[in-house]
Parts: C-alpha cells; sequence; structure tokens
C-alpha cells in the first residue's frame, strides 16, 4: 500500500524546497565536475612546490600529470560509494536528513578547499575531493527521490528534473568561477574551488521547515499520524481535511485497521541485493542503469572537452575557443531552464526517444565532418552546429528524465536501492568515459564519438520497446507493466 498524496498544485513548501535544494545541493554538486579544468595548471604548479617543500620529492611531468589525474578522478570513484550510501541512508534516517547531510558534506569539502593552500597541504585537496564525491553520489541518489515523493502526482517530474537542471546549472557556474578573469589564478584558484560553500547556506536556512517525505513516514516508519503532519505541512491544513484522511484508510475503517496495514508494509524495505536478484523489478533495474549510465556514455562531457579544439580549428583564439565553449554550457543551462515546464507538460517516452535518436544522430554527424572538416572548408562550421544542435536535444530528454525515472519505476520499499544502483551506472560510467575518452581520442581521433553516438542508438532500442509512459501514472501501475522482464508488454 502506497501514500496517495493529494493532487495539488504548487505550494510555497513545495516551491521553497524546490528553490533551496537546487541551490544548496544540486549546484554545488555540479559546481564541482565544471570548475576543476580551468585552474588545472596552477594546481599541478602548486602541487608540484608543495610536495617538494613537504616531502623533499621531485615529481617528474609525468608524475605532476598523474597526480592531478588521481585529484580528477578520487571525486567521481567516491560518487559510486557515496550512490551505496543512499540506499542504506535514505531508510536508516530518512529521505530529509540525508538531504541535509549531502549538504554537511559539501560544505566540509568545500573547508578542505579553501584551507589547503594556507596548510600547504596536498592531502586535504585529496580529501576534500573525495568528500564532494560522496556528497554529489549521495545527491544524485536521494535528491531526486525525496523530491518526487513529497510532489503531488502531476508535479513528480517538475520538481524532481531540477536536480537535473541544478547540476546543469553548477558546471557553468563552476566554469565561470574558474575563469582567469574571476577566480582561476595562480593566487586564487582554491577560492575557486570551495567558492560552491558559500551556496550552501540555501540548504541549512529553511532546513527546520522542510517537510520529511510523507510516503516514507507512511510506508517505512508506519507513521501515519507523521506522514499527515508532513502533508498537512506541505500543502497547508486547509488544503487536508478530515475527507482525505477518510480517503488514506484501509476499506473505510479506523486509524486501527490503517495502523495494522502499515505494520504490514513497513517490511517492504529492500535491501540491494534482494532488489538486484528479484526477476521482477529486474527490467526496471536495467532501465533505470542503461539511462543513467547511459546519460554519461552519450558523450556530453566528451563534447565539452573537444569542442574547445572544434573552435580553434575554426580560427579562434585559445582564450576565445575557451569563452566559446563557456557559451556552448550556457546554452545548455538556458535549454535546462525548459526542462521543469517540458516533464510537467509532455510525456516522458516521447522525450525520451526524441533525444536519444537526435542525440546519436547529431554525434555521428560530428565524428563525419570532424574527420573531414580538413577536406572540406565549412565542414568546422558544420562541427559547430553538430554541438549545439546535441546539447538541445540531450537536454529535453536524456539529460533529465534519468535523474527522476527510478522513483517513477519503482515501489517505495526497493526505490532506494534502485536509486542507488542508478547512480552507480552514472559515476561509473562518467569515470569510464573521463580516463579512456583521451586514450581513444589519440587513437581513432573524431571517430572517439562513434561509440556514444552508438550507445544512444542502442538507448533509444531499449525506450521504444521496454519503457512505460510514467507521467501522470501511480506508480503501483507502472511497476506492475514491467514486473515481467523483457516479456513486459509496456504499450
Amino acid at each position: 500500500m502506497d501514500l496517495t498524496l493529494p493532487d495539488a498544485g504548487w505550494t510555497v513548501c513545495l516551491f521553497t524546497l524546490g528553490l533551496t535544494s537546487t541551490l544548496g545541493v544540486s549546484i554545488p554538486a555540479g559546481f564541482n565536475i565544471g570548475v576543476i579544468n580551468a585552474p588545472a595548471e596552477y594546481i599541478q604548479r602548486w602541487s608540484k612546490a608543495t610536495i617538494l617543500d613537504r616531502y623533499g620529492t621531485v615529481l617528474s611531468a609525468d608524475g605532476v600529470k598523474t597526480l592531478f589525474t588521481v585529484v580528477v578522478s578520487i571525486s567521481l570513484i567516491c560518487g559510486v560509494f557515496g550512490s551505496l550510501g543512499g540506499a542504506v541512508l535514505a531508510d536508516k534516517i530518512g529521505r530529509k536528513r540525508s538531504y541535509l547531510l549531502c549538504g554537511v558534506l559539501h560544505t566540509v569539502g568545500g573547508v578542505c578547499f579553501l584551507v589547503c593552500r594556507a596548510l600547504s597541504s596536498i592531502e586535504l585537496l585529496l580529501v576534500g575531493r573525495a568528500i564532494i564525491g560522496l556528497a554529489a553520489g549521495l545527491t544524485t541518489s536521494v535528491l531526486p527521490m525525496y523530491l518526487s515523493e513529497v510532489a503531488p502526482t502531476k508535479l513528480r517530474g517538475t520538481l524532481s528534473s531540477l536536480v537535473g537542471l541544478g547540476l546543469t546549472a553548477g558546471v557553468v557556474v563552476g566554469q565561470i568561477t574558474s575563469l582567469e578573469q574571476v577566480l582561476g589564478t595562480v593566487e586564487h584558484w582554491h577560492y575557486a574551488l570551495g567558492f560552491f560553500a558559500v551556496l550552501n547556506l540555501f540548504c541549512y536556512l529553511p532546513y527546520p521547515w522542510m517537510p520529511e517525505s510523507p510516503k516514507f513516514l507512511y510506508s517505512v516508519r508506519s507513521d501515519p499520524e507523521g506522514a499527515l503532519r508532513e502533508i498537512r505541512r506541505i500543502f497547508g491544513h486547509e488544503a487536508i481535511g478530515d475527507d482525505y484522511v477518510k480517503l488514506q484508510m484501509v476499506n473505510g475503517g479506523s486509524n486501527q485497521n490503517l495502523k495494522l496495514a502499515m505494520e504490514e508494509n513497513s517490511t517492504s524495505t529492500r535491501s540491494m541485493w534482494s532488489v538486484l536478484t528479484d526477476p521482477t523489478l529486474r527490467l526496471p533495474l536495467i532501465l533505470v542503469c542503461a539511462l543513467m549510465g547511459g546519460q554519461q556514455l552519450s558523450g556530453v562531457n566528451a563534447v565539452f572537452f573537444y569542442s574547445v579544439s572544434i573552435f580553434e580549428s575554426v580560427g579562434l583564439s585559445t582564450t576565445a575557443a575557451k569563452f566559446a565553449n563557456l557559451g556552448v554550457g550556457c546554452l545548455n543551462l538556458f535549454v535546462s531552464f525548459f526542462t521543469p515546464y517540458l516533464m510537467g507538460r509532455f510525456n516522458r517516452r516521447p522525450l525520451s526517444l526524441l533525444s536519444c535518436f537526435f542525440c546519436g544522430v547529431f554525434l555521428f554527424c560530428l565524428a563525419f565532418v570532424l574527420h573531414l572538416k580538413d577536406a572540406v572548408s565549412w565542414f568546422g562550421y558544420a562541427s559547430i552546429a553538430s554541438i549545439l544542435l546535441y546539447i538541445i536535444v540531450y537536454q529535453i530528454g536524456i539529460g533529465p528524465i534519468p535523474f527522476f525515472i527510478g522513483s517513477e519505476l519503482f515501489e517505495l520499499g526497493p526505490r532506494p536501492a534502485a536509486m542507488a544502483f542508478g547512480s552507480i551506472s552514472s559515476w561509473g560510467c562518467s569515470f569510464i568515459v573521463g580516463m579512456l575518452f583521451p586514450a581513444i581520442q589519440s587513437i581513432w581521433g573524431a571517430f572517439v564519438f562513434m561509440p556514444c553516438s552508438i550507445a544512444c542508438f542502442v538507448l533509444t532500442i531499449l525506450v521504444q520497446f521496454y519503457l512505460p509512459e510514467t507521467r501522470g501514472r501511480q506508480v503501483s501501475d507502472v511497476a506492475a507493466l514491467v514486473s515481467k522482464g523483457f516479456r513486459s508488454k509496456v504499450l
């Protein structure tokens, strides 16, 4: 039995939660992805000098690059462990406290960045990157679930899509903050890395007035009075009257009957192993992991990495190419501002199909025109057009939808484990792309985008045949559609 929230619209509580969770947690998670690249040279220089002063060891050029690779990649690896923690913490301490823990971890990581240069400690830099990786993994695992569970059905996709919007905005804010004209200088790069800690204040200030998930209290904690209290906090006392309470009772019975029903359902909390081995959950778990991992394998970070050299190839200076790359990030952010509206007005399946298919098309075009740009003069501009079109179609589907689709495919019991598996897939694939992309690029050149294109086409096939429409539907109805694995008839 699952608690059905009132079919209401926006309230002050929902708006405040959406705004503060985006500013206080989602943007910091994205910030730490976008901030690290621009000051890379200064960080490497400082790391080499610090190790020489403290340990008397002279690092070679390859040793410095390896150390910086560890600085970058440790957050991706810890993102996997943060995702694992989300499966346990969401049920142990609740959605609201898990959300607070995301903010606390971000703050601790930010403080490590701010003091590492003053203390001449490369260890603090590494610890800070590890902690923000844990925070980011926990954020992508817990926050979409929390937002979807406090939202009424018609706002579920809109509110949950704010996680993806915040991550995108955070990347752009990080890129701007790390510019040499802002804080990305030899004296201030550590301030650039830790700047996001200021945003964490938005996580703490309204926290006492934020609701716990009523569905968590109702089905996991067996606390009907607590669930009703939180519903009234979200929607207002006037909106939740006695008629609503009666609708939630089992067979029109008494509160005692309701408590007994919830005691039976309190055993619905599922371990990660039980979710992984349950054949009725296999297809939705594959969908969640494929979409979350495919979001990274689609090559969005690789496109941003390659775009600077593409802009240089059409005659822009290095500085101008970096600003043009920032412009692409701003386009990415601009399009993402429309995703909450799209999630509220359009079905998930057609948006996912459109996005996956055309991402594959434009990545194929990008690889083709890059390979031949020296032979055909205007192909350099065609490559820029391919990047811009890719960014647009990415943000209407495969960008925002994977973050919350697990909340719409899984019922409350297996949901934390499923969201954790999806987050693990995302961070794991991000690590793989980050590690393999430069090596494959040096061998294949422009054709490095072909595996990304193929991944998008594979996702298109998976969505076409096995992703049910989830918008406006009760989760229990959706879960039944995919319970027979690959024999499910989802259309």
